[in-house]
């Protein structure tokens, strides 16, 4: 035993110097400071989503659930940043492999310094663009958790994180942005993450409903939302922090940043009155969490068309989201799956009309680097992009289903039916959200 120790420290001295060798080196006089701090409060603000998240969930939640809940999106922080810097972005982002995945070459972020990377980063510091994304990687495995909270296992959900960011998040990042994924030689646009983020955490939501299964109660007794206030906060949170989600998405101040930011706006302003309008006709009140979840629809489909549309495009592709997103939502009582925080209606449905909207309104007036969609007299890219919603969807939900079902036999899934009725932030965390 005691030799095998020292053979494995002793191996750790022979690794350590290729894994750490990777010193900063000085400042490139290539690095445009505009763009890179333009770029770093960009990457702050999507930090700051996921808190936003947490709260925008754990306000729906019941009382017992609340901690529980901020929990799960929290630690997607710790969880996350570690493995996008083990190994993560060099599967979204490093070189090619067959169009499918990255290299390890940028293992532990070795080659990944504060010069500009010519394909991703070429007026800011590599490492600024590798953080940017991060902060993506993280909130997108976070937003599944709507669709099985209240019953889910922490430590199942801990492994789940690293097992779903890598299967599926990663991959997808690659095919869609990555140098060489073959998503992105078909053409397919995809400006902020409608795919990478939206679908494929909507979808997982879907699978995870079939694999987890109801809460206890669910559909016999009353499970509002116990602090509505929190709810709006984290939603604000959220519309304030997609300014740099798709701003930031620009890579560079300036124009096209400016444009972004506009239409993330105008989208998510349309969706919260749509979804308002709707709900007062057809439920009799106009209510502060449809006006919230109005708001995040707008959000989500305006993400992947974020660079490539103008303003008219953008108030028409978040009114449209706010009527899709709120009857979807309500089909779900008619279909009978507990998804529990509507993620399936809001990104699910979202994600995907804002990559369909994407190949109706891009225009080239926009962005010359884009494409034209239907609108503007080019109907393929449309299809380019039905197709790449389909492949999202497929891939999502079929490794999503598969690495539940293999955590379900062997760590579990849900917590007992005991905890489930005392709440997951005694049962799982030893502690209450509130003491009066």
């Amino acid at each position: 035993m005691k030799k095998f120790v020292y053979l494995l420290i002793a191996s750790c001295f022979l690794i350590a110097p290729a894994v750490f060798a990777e010193t900063a080196p000085p400042s490139s006089p290539k690095v445009d400071t505009g763009d890179t701090t333009w770029l770093l409060i960009s990457s702050a603000l999507v930090m700051l989503m996921t808190p936003g998240l947490a709260l925008f969930y754990g306000g729906m939640v019941r009382q017992k659930n609340v901690l529980g809940t901020i929990m799960q999106s929290f630690i997607a922080l710790g969880v996350i940043t570690v493995q996008w810097v083990l190994y993560g972005y060099s599967l979204a982002f490093g070189p090619d492999i067959g169009g499918v995945t990255g290299s390890l070459d940028w293992i532990g972020l070795r080659g990944v310094g504060l010069d500009p990377h010519p394909d991703y980063s070429p007026t800011v510091p590599h490492q600024a663009f590798m953080i940017f994304q991060m902060m993506f990687a993280v909130i997108t495995p976070a937003l599944i958790t709507g669709a099985f909270a209240e019953r889910f296992k922490f430590k199942t959900y801990l492994v789940f994180l690293i097992l779903w960011a890598t299967f599926v998040y990663d991959p997808l990042a690659h095919w869609v942005w990555g140098v060489g994924g073959w998503i992105r030689e078909l053409g397919a646009l995809d400006f902020a993450g409608g795919l990478v983020v939206h679908i494929s955490s909507g979808i997982a939501a879907l699978a995870a409903t079939f694999v987890v299964g109801k809460r206890k109660g669910y559909g016999e007794e009353p499970m509002p939302p116990h602090n509505l206030t929190m709810t709006l906060l984290g939603a604000a949170l959220l519309w304030f922090g997609w300014f740099g989600f798709n701003g930031g998405s620009a890579i560079a101040s300036g124009s096209l940043a400016t444009s972004a930011f506009v239409v993330t706006h105008i989208s998510s302003a349309a969706a919260a009155l749509s979804w308002m309008i709707f709900e007062w006709r057809y439920r009799g009140n106009p209510t502060a969490l449809g006006a919230a979840s109005g708001a995040v629809a707008g959000l989500v489909a305006i993400t992947p068309a974020s660079g490539f549309v103008g303003p008219m495009s953008a108030i028409l592709i978040g009114f449209v989201a706010g009527v899709l997103c709120y009857f979807a939502i309500n089909l779900k009582m008619k279909l009978r799956y507990d998804d529990s925080l509507d993620v399936v209606g809001v990104h699910g449905v979202g994600g995907t009309w804002g990559a369909l909207a994407t190949g109706l309104f891009a225009s080239k007036t926009i962005n010359p680097a884009g494409n034209d969609g239907l609108f503007f007299g080019n109907p393929s890219l449309l299809a380019i992009q039905a197709l790449t919603v389909l492949v999202a969807w497929i891939y999502s939900f079929v490794v999503t289903l598969v690495l539940l079902k293999i955590l379900d036999w062997t760590m579990g899934l849900r917590v007992s039916e005991e905890h489930e009725i005392n709440g997951l932030d005694l049962s799982q965390h030893g502690e209450t959200g509130y003491s009066f």
